[in-house]
């Protein structure tokens, strides 16, 4: 278990190729559904509208443990969809207990797009994996005191969150944003459900109690640049945080490569800390030299960098240069932040 993330080159309408750690793979298909393959084999990918959860599925090889490779509706020897892998058939039934039934068909819900069922289903069971997903679309809705609640639900499964569904052969990727500008895939497990606890927390705007579930991820792999990113946000976001957030921070920053857009956060983070500090020509050279990589980083990303050298400069003294940081970001994003009012034109 561990968080995605891979870059994307369009090569033709539908067909993409994607960049990651793993190596190369290539996309076809339209949003919300897509075919992978790569070196690990061919994966299938279906989307939940509205949720920013997918499932993803690898295809051909063995059928689960369990499972016969033929069902009514599919070929002698194909793999079964994710649909028939969450509707248990007559036999299987006599061995399911009412609950992991109920869990089956809640995914199922989910799965064919109807939410609110599935939130219904699933909110009236204590099976961790319930827990977790019914918590990730409460966090979706806004619910977040629920989401907290079925976290804490779900924390105290252990090692059995996610045992469910993979036991069926169906894997569940979250999309997870760690800051505004970075998103993570997390998938159930201690590293996911720690993060997506951190979420709503923030979201609920109790920052002070998520801070030690940042801790205890960190111990647990203390290079996580993903952890780490997630910290600084914290530290520098919360209401009470003055210069010793923003050293602490730094410490958090310290020794990260520009070699990712998650390391690119992170130094943007940085920058951010060292403004606070006033220590401003270190914060306009960090970004200067996190900006020389632009290749594969979103708009956002880059435009936040420039943002945060141009209010550098602005307290250096230089007007001239952070307005050409300001009009940069106003030609490609007028609404972003205060720079349409930084500028005077503003309506």
């Amino acid at each position: 278990m561990g968080f995605r993330f891979w870059r994307r080159i369009k090569l033709l309408p539908g067909v993409n190729l994607n960049l990651s750690k793993g190596g190369a793979s290539v996309s076809l298909g339209r949003r919300g559904a897509r075919l992978t393959v790569g070196s690990s084999g061919a994966r299938a990918t279906a989307g939940i509208p509205g949720t920013g959860l997918f499932y993803t599925e690898k295809l051909g090889g063995r059928s689960p443990k369990g499972r016969s490779g033929s069902r009514s509706g599919t070929s002698s020897g194909a793999e079964p969809g994710v649909e028939e892998r969450l509707t248990p058939g007559f036999v299987e039934r006599l061995f399911l207990d009412d609950d992991d039934e109920a869990l089956l068909t809640g995914c199922k819900q989910l799965f064919l797009g109807d939410v609110e069922k599935a939130v219904e289903t699933l909110s009236a069971l204590d099976d961790p994996d319930a827990c977790f997903i019914e918590a990730l679309l409460q966090i979706k809705a806004g619910e977040y005191d629920r989401a907290i609640e079925r976290l804490e639900e779900a924390s105290r499964a252990g090692a059995s969150l996610g045992e469910t569904l993979s036991q069926r052969g169906v894997q569940l990727d979250v999309r997870l944003p760690i800051t505004e500008e970075i998103s993570a895939v997390v998938r159930p497990g201690e590293r996911g459900l720690l993060l997506a606890r951190v979420e709503a927390l923030q979201l609920a705007g109790r920052s002070a109690e998520a801070e030690p579930l940042l801790q205890r991820l960190l111990e647990l792999e203390p290079g996580d640049v993903v952890v780490r990113l997630s910290l600084a946000e914290l530290l520098l976001e919360r209401p009470d945080g003055g210069e010793t957030a923003a050293r602490r921070a730094i410490e958090h920053s310290e020794g990260v490569e520009n070699d990712s857009p998650v390391g690119g956060a992170l130094l943007l983070y940085r920058a951010r800390a060292l403004n606070r500090l006033g220590l401003h020509e270190a914060a306009r050279t960090t970004c200067t030299a996190t900006l020389r990589r632009r290749k594969g980083r979103e708009p956002d990303l880059l435009h936040a960098l420039r943002y945060e050298r141009a209010l550098a400069y602005e307290a250096l003294g230089n007007s001239r240069r952070a307005r050409s940081d300001l009009e940069h970001i106003y030609s490609g994003d007028g609404d972003f932040m205060d720079v349409a009012k930084r500028l005077g034109v503003a309506s």
